[in-house]
């Protein structure tokens, strides 16, 4: 007797663990041959597991997928070729596996990320601790000092006019919309590790969701390229990591050439309240954010925005690899003037009052979460 023991969903960019139970119900040994056929998006054509095992024992035999795209995995039948112990003998049992895994986001990550509101340490996975600037409440009313009340929070000025001690309360800080913003146009496109970027845009606005939530701000998210579509309006409630998951999975693109007049008319419309934006987007040329600046201008006049985009990880192998040809040397300088301009990208960002984040793929989530607890600390929302 087999079966596999799949997760009831993938994530997608993780490694996923599938284990095959196998019993031996025969009085002697057997070796065992198992061909699992995995769905084809995989493109795994000569999976094969050999095993021996025992009378009358069990074994219980672990593999892993790493799916790259999401969407419905079809799994096939489970192939078990049984050996005889001389080997003359071999037959096959073939047991019902048919089985349909949707591949989510990368939620797995999350519990990675978890200890942000548990442990203290944050640097051994790249997420600085950012010293909080100011109050941590919000200035409520001056009331009279009693007993037990914190010294430093006297109010000279109001003490000196009541001729007795005053003190400033405060409340806890009130929850700050914050929305992950995913362009999900041509620039996207771009394959780093057989993920492509609009697939890690994803995956780290799943995880900077969670971390929104923990700590107290309203999570909201949506995605455009021709229009505003996916919308989830930032809220703070039990269900709505759920909805952005949801909601993330169901991203869907022809990777059309993205409107940002489209984007920033829809912002101006549905987004009233000031609020954080993470706007997931790849800018390759400084002529490329010239067409789009005067829009992300207009943005960030009501909201605090910020701008995450990529470096391109080939032009960096590609300069820093020593040239031996002048075929060479020419390719090596056009990447270094690409790269020249994803920099002057940023300092043209800065120059309007608008915040960038310039990462790798493999970095993005702990650079976004970075950016997000310095803005909280410095009190910029």
């Amino acid at each position: 007797m087999a079966k596999r023991i799949a997760p009831e969903k993938f994530s997608n960019g993780d490694e996923n663990e599938i284990s095959i139970y196998i019993e031996n119900h025969y009085t002697f040994p057997v070796h065992v041959a198992i061909i699992d056929e995995i769905p084809q998006q995989f493109q795994i054509r000569d999976f094969n597991i050999e095993r021996k095992l025992e009378a009358s024992a069990t074994k219980t035999i672990l593999y892993h997928l790493r799916p790259t795209q999401r969407g419905e995995y079809n799994f096939g039948f489970l192939n078990i070729y049984v050996t005889s112990p001389l080997r003359f003998i071999i037959k096959r049992f073939k047991f019902a596996g048919e089985k349909n895994i949707a591949t989510y986001p990368a939620f797995l990550q999350l519990k990675k990320y978890d200890f942000l509101t548990f442990t203290n340490q944050l640097n051994q996975y790249g997420v600085k601790k950012i010293r909080r600037i100011g109050h941590t409440m919000e200035f409520e009313q001056i009331k009279e000092y009693v007993h037990g009340d914190d010294l430093r929070t006297l109010n000279w000025k109001a003490t000196a006019k009541r001729n007795q001690l005053m003190v400033n309360q405060f409340q806890d800080e009130k929850s700050q919309p914050v929305y992950m913003v995913i362009d999900k146009g041509r620039t996207m496109r771009m394959p780093f590790n057989e993920l492509s970027l609009l697939d890690y845009a994803i995956n780290a606005s799943l995880v900077m969701s969670s971390v929104i939530l923990r700590k107290h701000d309203k999570a909201g998210m949506f995605s455009f390229s021709k229009k505003i579509e996916n919308m989830v309006v930032a809220e703070r409630r039990s269900s709505q990591m759920n909805l952005i998951l949801e909601s993330l999975y169901k991203i869907d693109t022809d990777f059309y050439e993205s409107d940002f007049g489209r984007l920033y008319a829809d912002v101006k419309k549905n987004i009233t309240n000031r609020s954080l934006l993470l706007l997931f987007t790849n800018f390759e040329t400084l002529d490329g954010l010239h067409r789009q600046l005067p829009y992300l201008k207009g943005i960030a006049k009501n909201h605090l925005l910020v701008v995450v985009f990529f470096k391109n990880t080939e032009l960096n192998n590609l300069i820093e690899k020593p040239a031996g040809s002048v075929q060479e040397i020419y390719d090596k300088v056009i990447a270094e003037k690409f790269s020249f301009e994803k920099r002057l990208i940023v300092n043209e960002l800065r120059k309007y009052g608008i915040a960038s984040i310039l990462t790798s793929p493999e970095n993005l989530t702990i650079d976004t979460i970075n950016t997000y607890l310095e803005i909280k600390a410095r009190g910029l929302l």
